[in-house]
């Protein structure tokens, strides 16, 4: 198991308890076997990082999207890791940031559905801070370009472009998105919308 009780009290303890949610959400199938074929190891869980330099966050946009469908980078724990140790190289991997995490924000439990098959999974949504490093495109395969946006961009435009798709994945991702920006701006975080 990738993320147990101990891992989970470590966090919270160095960076506060999340919000908690639990949400069932609709995805398409091919969307599920998408999420399943990541479950290497039995891996049911993503660390999503909300990255600050000043009012603007870090971005990225998956090679199979067209702009402007960025959402926040997200990734997974290797075995072994602590929250901490996995955001920092995720935000690498990804963003070519330095990071330093400042707020463990929410813990969403979600079951995906399709059809009469279903896959529960866990979204960390955390708080950090760019501490070094430069905005750029790393590991080219994952991800096509990153950017600094803002808030209001991702709640407009960026939003729209994701509900649009029509994929139940970046649905969820605006939901996760929608709910942490309710918290950083002291206004709840309660339901996917």
């Amino acid at each position: 198991m990738y993320v147990d009780a101990k891992l989970l009290e470590e966090a919270e303890r160095r960076f506060g308890k999340p919000h908690i949610l639990h949400w069932e959400h609709e995805i398409g199938e091919d969307e599920l076997a998408f999420v399943k074929a990541t479950q290497k190891h039995g891996r049911a869980h993503d660390v999503t990082l909300f990255i600050f330099r000043n009012d603007h966050l870090a971005l990225i946009r998956k090679p199979m999207f067209q702009r402007p469908i960025y959402r926040a980078p997200s990734g997974g724990l290797n075995r072994g890791e602590s929250f901490e140790e996995g955001a920092k190289r995720e935000a690498r991997e990804e963003t070519g940031l330095e990071i330093e995490l400042e707020t463990y924000l929410l813990r969403i439990h979600i079951r995906f559905k399709s059809e009469d098959d279903y896959l529960d999974w866990t979204s960390h949504v955390f708080k950090a801070r760019a501490a070094g490093g430069h905005l750029e495109t790393r590991d080219k395969s994952e991800i096509a370009e990153t950017i600094y946006g803002t808030i209001e961009e991702l709640q407009g435009p960026i939003r729209q472009a994701l509900l649009k798709s029509g994929r139940g994945l970046l649905a969820y991702r605006v939901a996760l998105t929608d709910a942490t920006v309710e918290i950083l701006q002291g206004t709840g975080g309660q339901s996917p919308g």
